[in-house]
């Protein structure tokens, strides 16, 4: 991508942007990280707030999702008051320029609008350091998660 043209975060509400945030899924974690296109997309996806980043002539950047309730408790110790950030995901022509921050910092938002408290989030190792910069704190051992190291990480939300 050439300079740094704008780009906007908003809540994919239409069909057209929930498609385009799997088509950014599908590019990042199937092409590029080799997960499983089967285990990709879940039955958490229907219930999901997801969030999309859009640069302005239209052309996706990246994505994520926020998961919350007791369907998903199982991923947040069973605290209702947490919230799962997920599937974050940022095009190859697009990281570097703050996407991956502002999609985190939406889905914070989408979290705290719904009473949420904090939110929680599965991080592969590498991306540790992003996560922690943006206040996330590791908790417990690391894990695999469709063959790549993870660590459970942590933010408490303003109130």
């Amino acid at each position: 991508m050439s300079g740094t043209r704008a780009y906007v975060i908003r809540v994919a509400e239409d069909p057209a942007d929930r498609e385009a945030c799997f088509a950014v899924r599908k590019e990042v974690f199937v092409g590029e990280q080799g997960v499983p296109e089967d285990i990709e997309y879940d039955a958490h996806d229907a219930g999901a707030v997801h969030v999309l980043a859009v640069r302005e002539d239209g052309v996706p950047l990246g994505t994520g999702r926020l998961l919350y309730g007791a369907e998903v408790a199982a991923k947040t110790g069973g605290d209702l008051s947490v919230g799962s950030l997920g599937r974050l995901a940022v095009t190859r022509e697009a990281r570097g320029l703050g996407v991956g921050a502002a999609l985190v910092r939406a889905i914070e938002d989408a979290a705290h609008a719904r009473g949420l408290a904090a939110v929680d989030l599965h991080a592969q190792t590498h991306a540790l350091g992003f996560y922690e910069r943006l206040g996330y704190e590791a908790y417990g051992p690391e894990f695999p998660d469709a063959g790549i190291p993870h660590r459970a990480m942590r933010r408490a939300l303003q109130r």
